[in-house]
């Protein structure tokens, strides 16, 4: 019998991960990738001996492939993704792929908000209790690499609505849904309805005993439940109501109950702040209490979280002002959370590529907290006229250094600059990262 020929698009993490799982299991590999490899995942492929191209995609070698897994940056309208399904080629997320060869038990983490801090914090409870726990998915290193030498008992996976598209037979043991907000739309035929079937995929081989752990206040979950009854244990997470089982905020106190054992902290004893962190630790909080973390290392788990960078980061204070770098929140529901934590005036700076925002959402917020707008991007009319005549001072820019100097010119002490752009970074960054790391430095440099 011929060795079945796995292909994989893409040579980012996942895909060279993924390449080398392919290969470790006996399949015979090919990797392509229509940009240029990083220099550390060019080496490792060819350590390996795994024939691999960039700057191209020839189709007659991938369409002759027995399955594809594919970056999850490639959009399924792309050409070559329409001639491999025309052909009844399967084609899967590394993730997929990955789960077929782990025995660990998984806990996928998905939402348009909190993702990254909530599996950041999810892994951090359970390292904390001593659980034998491996990081992956959207985040940290690759599944598929890491499922070469299967040594963890459990894995906490981030899972974005790319990632879940190409999956279908993976079982998650729990599963966190922590909200939909229109996202990606641009991905989605700019049909909210899609994304949230993408989202809903993360349920989609759930077992009675499952625990599904989601936000009860997230009126698009409410009302696909009404459509779907999925048979699963639901732990629901309210800001509203005392729910049990489930978790809830009250009077401070960051409550959950779950598995006969109930556990109470106050969120002021915890390193994040906020209402969506409320939510993102009483996530992370259940789906711990799922596996058996017991209520002394969670306690203890959640007073030493360190949260990732761009997030709602202090990036310092300049005669009495605090700078705040949220580059992560590449949404308007992320500022929506944004804006709701802060407790003064605010100078807000934001702008990018504009993803099909609807800004309504803002406005009670904005009239609250915001003095000022800064637009920091290369085409803000959208920003302009919407907040036009909402917003005293506006002003625009495309030069982070000179944001962050208008920022503190327009703020007075024991006020706040907030970078929360609501929009993708790619106009004139790299990354979100870029974006955030270029705004912590303007600030130092002014320290």
């Amino acid at each position: 019998m011929s060795v079945q020929k796995i292909v994989i698009l893409g040579g980012g993490e996942s895909g060279v991960g993924a390449a080398l799982l392919a290969q470790a299991k006996g399949f015979g590999v090919f990797l392509s990738d229509k940009g240029t490899l990083k220099e550390s995942y060019r080496t490792t492929l060819q350590t390996a001996q795994i024939p691999f191209e960039e700057g191209k995609h020839t189709e007659e070698l991938i369409l002759d492939a027995t399955e594809v897994i594919k970056s999850p940056g490639i959009p399924e309208t792309a050409p070559l993704v329409q001639k491999l399904r025309a052909q009844g080629t399967p084609v899967i997320s590394e993730i997929e792929f990955a789960a077929r060869y782990t025995r660990a038990k998984l806990i996928g983490i998905t939402g348009s908000n909190g993702k990254t801090t909530t599996t950041l914090l999810t892994y951090h409870l359970l390292k904390t209790a001593g659980f034998n726990v491996g990081l992956a998915g959207n985040i940290g290193d690759s599944f598929a690499e890491q499922v070469i030498t299967d040594r963890f008992d459990y894995f906490v996976l981030e899972l974005s609505s790319f990632q879940l598209d190409d999956m279908y037979n993976t079982h998650l043991d729990v599963m966190v849904l922590l909200n939909i907000t229109p996202d990606h739309l641009d991905r989605y035929g700019y049909n909210f309805q899609n994304y949230v079937d993408s989202k809903f995929r993360i349920l989609q081989n759930a077992r009675p005993d499952d625990d599904f752990i989601f936000f009860a206040e997230s009126q698009p979950i409410l009302a696909e439940f009404e459509k779907r009854h999925p048979e699963v244990n639901r732990l629901p997470v309210s800001l509203l109501t005392a729910v049990s089982p489930g978790g809830y905020l009250e009077n401070g106190q960051l409550i959950t109950a779950n598995k006969n054992r109930s556990f109470a902290i106050a969120q002021a004893d915890t390193p994040l702040r906020g209402p969506h962190n409320a939510i993102n630790m009483l996530s992370a909080m259940l789906a711990a209490q799922s596996v058996g973390v017991s209520n002394e290392a969670l306690a203890q788990g959640l007073k030493t979280f360190q949260n990732a960078a761009h997030r709602l980061e202090p990036a310092g204070t300049i005669h009495g002002i605090q700078f705040i770098n949220d580059s992560k929140a590449t949404n308007v529901d992320s500022v929506f959370y944004a804006l709701s934590s802060m407790d003064a005036p605010t100078v807000w700076i934001a702008g990018g590529l504009d993803k099909g925002n609807d800004y309504s959402q803002l406005d009670e917020l904005v009239k609250q907290h915001v003095k000022a707008l800064i637009c920091l991007g290369i085409d803000n009319h959208k920003l302009v006229d919407y907040f036009g005549s909402k917003i005293p001072t506006i002003y625009e820019t495309q030069s982070v250094a000179d944001a962050v100097a208008k920022g503190l010119e327009l703020a007075q002490p024991g006020e706040i600059v907030l970078l929360s752009p609501a929009c993708a970074s790619f106009d004139l960054f790299k990354n979100y990262e870029d974006r955030g790391n270029q705004f912590k430095a303007a600030v130092q440099k002014l320290l």
